[in-house]
């Protein structure tokens, strides 16, 4: 299995945190909400696979291209 690192495209905080980590995802499923300037983003998983680690916390601020998910994809 390949390890996959998921980073977030914009910079915000951290709304809901929606998989955990031994979590099946699919392509393109929802991972966690973000939330910039009163909008509800998603960060989506880019592969199927299994959450291994969640990098951020709910309510955590964080970085345009900030690590906050691991696959095993």
């Amino acid at each position: 299995m390949a390890v996959v690192n998921v980073k977030s495209e914009i910079a915000g905080n951290v709304w809901k945190i929606q998989a955990k980590p031994g979590d099946p995802v699919e392509f393109e499923g929802e991972i966690m909400i973000l939330e910039s300037m009163k909008m509800e983003i998603p960060v989506l998983s880019p592969k199927a696979g299994v959450i291994k680690e969640i990098k951020v916390a709910e309510g955590e601020a964080i970085s345009e291209g900030q690590l906050v998910a691991v696959l095993d994809a």
